[in-house]
């Protein structure tokens, strides 16, 4: 079928990959095209990855760059189209506004979901005229390595959606959760929950971030440690959903002045070279040096 990916960064083109490597045809958008051809252009590295592995043959690449349009024209994109995603930043507003003007060009039975990692499903599926074919679908980075998508069933979502986005995410290889509209839903909510306690263990001296992420990757047999997961995340990304986590569910997710700081400095992580860590092309040099001070 025809998938629609709105938002060509970094969840945006991991989202369309996977799509396309499932045998869909799939549409990127965004607001520029600069945008769009970055998009695809990390896809293109990403399966060119995987061929240098022995992951995937040079055929199979080349297959699912045939199945991927970029594009910045909406109607371009959503013309015909069986299921939308949307994959903006993390503001309900803005996702509100854009399903509802993909809602106005899409058939009545085009799903449409949205990839949030926190907010309110429910909420966001509520400016719909037909709220029902609205669901949330959590994908996490980088898609196209990690197998778990949280399905989100909004207060409207019909069985008919549940059942076809069910399919969909188990036919692009895939494995889902089902969940219910709660803030930070499953996945969110405890892995927030870990990494701001690792968060206040390092502002309060107990120990250095290695020596944190290192008795959770050895200990309790995590694939990354929460402070290094923080950093690659994004502090501010993390602070964002924090904030929302203590409105909706109290103090036990109130943000500690750690993250505050190094948020106001603009060192959210990786993407910006420092967070908790120090990062050099991608890989952590260091702890960062203001990371006990209170």
């Amino acid at each position: 079928m025809k998938v629609t990916v709105l938002g060509a960064g970094t969840m945006g083109h991991g989202i369309a990959q996977v799509s396309a490597m499932g045998g869909h045809d799939v549409y990127i958008r965004d607001i520029e095209e600069s945008i769009v051809d970055e998009g695809l252009d990390a896809i293109e590295a990403n399966l060119q990855g995987g061929v240098d592995r022995d992951k995937l043959t040079e055929e199979q690449m080349a297959d699912t760059l045939d199945r991927l349009t970029g594009t910045t024209d909406l109607k371009e994109a959503t013309d015909g189209t069986s299921i939308v995603v949307e994959a903006v930043p993390e503001n309900i507003d803005l996702k509100k506004n854009i399903l509802s003007d993909v809602e106005e060009q899409v058939s009545a039975d085009t799903v449409l979901a949205s990839n949030t990692s926190s907010l309110a499903v429910t909420e966001i599926m509520s400016t719909l005229e037909t709220p029902e074919r609205g669901v949330g679908l959590h994908f996490f980075n980088p898609v196209h390595i990690m197998k778990l998508v949280e399905i989100v069933h909004a207060e409207q979502t019909s069985a008919e959606t549940k059942s076809l986005v069910k399919e969909f995410i188990e036919g692009i290889d895939k494995v889902p959760i089902e969940v219910r509209d709660s803030p930070g839903f499953a996945s969110s909510r405890l892995g927030v929950a870990l990494g701001v306690e690792a968060i206040r263990m390092v502002q309060e001296g107990v120990a250095e971030p290695e020596d944190i992420d290192t008795a959770m990757e050895l200990g309790y047999n995590h694939p990354m440690g929460p402070i290094e997961l923080s950093d690659v995340v994004g502090l501010d990304v993390r602070l964002d959903i924090l904030n929302y986590l203590r409105e909706e569910l109290g103090e036990r997710f109130r943000p500690p002045q750690l993250l505050k700081r190094k948020v106001r400095a603009g060192k959210l992580g990786k993407k910006t070279g420092e967070g908790l860590y120090v990062w050099e092309d991608g890989e952590i040099v260091g702890v960062s040096g203001d990371v006990g001070e209170n």
